[in-house]
């Protein structure tokens, strides 16, 4: 199995921080995002490589467990030593444990549902168990588990995922079992599936926990229930007025500009937001900020316009 370089892949420093990582994650992402490259495997692929290195390196658990597997390799590697690196020392260890020395767990079936899909060999080999480890007060152990034992597992889900909701399908000890996330889901929300886990020897059940992780999105930046994003318009749109076309989670919409638009100035729309978690039908709103676009390659005849208005721009301000 190939060792992938998840900071190489964001090219950011072994040292870099959350903030940097995520301000090139963003960047990246919006570059490759398949709505941007229709019909572009190649894009795609590396819009999947990118995420799954952010996934890693924007968690402070996932990050230490692979800067401590590329610390292995890199030993491995400078020694020389006959056969293959050992992949099984460190996909057999649940993150979050000293290897050998953890508790039995209950295992998952379906990876690509409970990460959110498209992560590659690498990831699922050293984080499919990430986070499936017993709560406190329902601990189990390797004689067995102990009275009402519970599991807690974190799931990733995109924004759009949050925004409608989502369904998972688990195997639990041969149980399956379809779990839908409330719309409106933020990073931190639990979903208790009650009974969800099969009887003990004495005759208890257990609750399986998903605690959720909300993914970034490059279109857009969540406050709360509130979304943020760019409205991309040329000069003569933002001089003149007109009209642009904004995605939103629920589909793109048509946004009228007024004349004399100013960069970075911010437009609301009013319940274009996220759900809110306990009432999905109240939403937040979306907050759209202008983003002019500076003509490029004038030709003779537009330079002439250019400068024209702007001796009449001097000559105004000076007469006032």
């Amino acid at each position: 199995m190939e060792y992938k370089d998840y900071y190489k892949i964001l090219g950011v420093d072994r040292n870099a921080k959350e903030p940097e990582i995520k301000r090139v994650y963003r960047k990246l992402a919006l570059q490759y995002h398949p709505d941007h490259n229709p019909g572009d495997k190649k894009a795609e692929d590396k819009f999947k490589e990118i995420n799954e290195a952010y996934q890693v390196l924007s968690d402070p658990q996932k990050r230490t467990r692979y800067d401590q597997l590329g610390e292995s390799y890199s030993r491995w590697q400078q020694r020389g030593a006959p056969g293959g690196f050992n992949w099984e020392e460190w996909s057999n260890t649940p993150a979050g444990y000293p290897r050998g020395d953890y508790s039995s767990r209950v295992e998952y079936n379906d990876l690509e549902d409970i990460l959110g899909g498209g992560f590659s060999e690498f990831f699922r080999r050293i984080f499919g168990d990430f986070g499936s480890q017993p709560t406190r007060g329902g601990q189990s152990t390797r004689q067995g588990r102990a009275q009402q034992p519970s599991i807690q597992k974190e799931i990733t889900l995109t924004l759009l995922e949050a925004y409608h909701g989502a369904t998972r399908l688990f195997d639990v000890d041969g149980k399956r079992l379809e779990i839908k996330t409330p719309p409106g889901a933020r990073t931190g929300t639990k979903v208790r599936v009650a009974n969800a886990i099969p009887s003990n020897a004495n005759g208890q059940t257990g609750d399986l926990y998903l605690v959720i992780k909300v993914a970034d999105d490059p279109r857009f930046e969540r406050d709360g229930n509130d979304l943020y994003t760019d409205g991309h318009m040329d000069l003569y749109t933002a001089v003149l007025g007109g009209e642009i076309t904004v995605a939103t989670l629920n589909g793109k919409i048509v946004l009228t500009i007024p004349p004399e638009t100013q960069p970075g100035q911010t437009f609301r729309l009013h319940g274009r937001g996220m759900p809110q978690l306990k009432n999905p039908q109240t939403r937040g709103d979306l907050f759209v900020r202008a983003k002019v676009r500076i003509p490029r390659k004038l030709t003779e005849r537009q330079r002439e316009l250019f400068e024209e208005l702007a001796r009449s721009e001097k000559s105004q301000t000076t007469s006032e």
